[in-house]
């Protein structure tokens, strides 16, 4: 049983009362003071916080989805196994499975679209990244077989999962909900976590000698997703969104590639670059890009192009409001910036659920098929 199954929760829920219930119907018969009493009682209250923790713990998971997998809880990383054939026609996506959509006849891709889990091979930046491309339902239908769709990056914070984008802020369902209440346009969405090269944080930006992130996130995904998929490759073609980390990702590749990207909305994003102990040494000394790495310094020292930015926070929870508001004032035209103001939230799940309809709503009226 997987880390994020129902299944897992329940047992643990189920023995943790059980344990509760042993508690209370054994605990008059270890009242003594002999060693044995005494061990039993403190092994009942052990095994019964620990069954308690537990289940409290799988149930925080299964809501926020800090942990895919069991392997990702206790640190380890499981290569996917897949052979990603460089040579074939040029293409760089392999499809490695096809998942049905929480949506009514989610099961047909017609109806309810398609989720295919991939590789994407990096060319310029030999990073292979495994993705999630949502596909709409109307990707599949005759009538828009000679149709291309916008596409939009989705990034989770860090350490996060791509899963959590499916199951826990549910991306999917969202956009298809939007699109048949006629808020946003058909919209395929590539979703992936911003640790590209596991289990460092990268920031989203080219290491010298490491990791090329950046180069990742604006030339080559998206040229690998425009061949594999009916997807242009102007910047009106493109968005870019994410929280945390992955909002900090996206305003800061949009805001260094508009030639790339049109439009990134940020949900609780910060606006520079963290370095602590699972970043590493990110610039090695270059304090030019250390300073472009900060997106208000960006702000007032680089050309601002043609894009549009959408920032949100909250006047109660969020500790970024102060740099958002700064964000808000530094940028100029021909940029553009939107922003969602709650009145409280915090930096979880349950304050990125109330954004992201707005938000892909938002994306979508600032992109284009063609």
């Amino acid at each position: 049983m997987g880390l994020t199954s129902n299944k897992v929760l329940a047992v643990a829920i189920i023995v943790a009362v059980l344990l509760f219930a042993a508690t209370i119907w054994l605990w008059p018969r270890l009242a003594g003071r002999g060693w044995r009493a005494v061990t039993g009682r403190i092994g009942l209250m052990l095994a019964t916080q620990l069954a308690l923790f537990a289940a409290i713990g799988f149930a925080a998971n299964n809501s926020f989805l800090f942990y895919g997998s069991w392997a990702d809880l206790f640190g380890r990383q499981q290569d996917l196994g897949v052979v990603v054939d460089h040579s074939a026609g040029g293409k760089r996506v392999k499809v490695v499975e096809t998942q049905a959509t929480d949506v009514p006849g989610g099961t047909r891709p017609a109806l309810g679209g398609q989720i295919q889990k991939v590789v994407i091979a990096g060319e310029k930046s030999k990073i292979d990244s495994p993705a999630y491309v949502y596909l709409p339902p109307e990707y599949f239908q005759a009538e828009y077989a000679k149709s291309t769709f916008p596409a939009s990056l989705v990034l989770t914070g860090y350490p996060g999962t791509a899963e959590a984008l499916i199951k826990g802020l549910k991306y999917p369902r969202t956009a298809y909900q939007q699109v048949k209440a006629g808020k946003m346009q058909p919209m395929i969405l590539v979703m992936l976590r911003p640790t590209v090269a596991p289990p460092r944080d990268t920031e989203c930006v080219d290491i010298p000698g490491g990791p090329q992130t950046e180069t990742f996130f604006a030339e080559d995904l998206p040229r690998a997703i425009s061949q594999s998929y009916r997807v242009g490759t102007k910047p009106r073609n493109w968005g870019f969104m994410g929280n945390s980390t992955g909002g900090y990702c996206a305003l800061k590749i949009a805001l260094h590639h508009p030639e790339r990207f049109a439009a990134s909305a940020g949900l609780s994003p910060y606006y520079k670059a963290a370095e602590d102990p699972t970043t590493g040494d990110l610039f090695h000394g270059n304090k030019g890009e250390k300073k472009r790495a900060n997106l208000l310094w960006s702000l007032d020292h680089l050309p601002q192009g043609k894009s549009s930015f959408l920032v949100t926070s909250s006047r109660e929870g969020e500790g970024n409001l102060k740099s958002t508001l700064q964000f808000i004032d530094k940028v100029k035209p021909p940029a553009r910036v939107s922003s969602i103001m709650l009145d409280s939230g915090g930096h979880n799940f349950n304050t990125w659920r109330r954004e992201v309809p707005p938000a892909l709503a938002w994306l979508s009226g600032r992109l284009s098929a063609s």
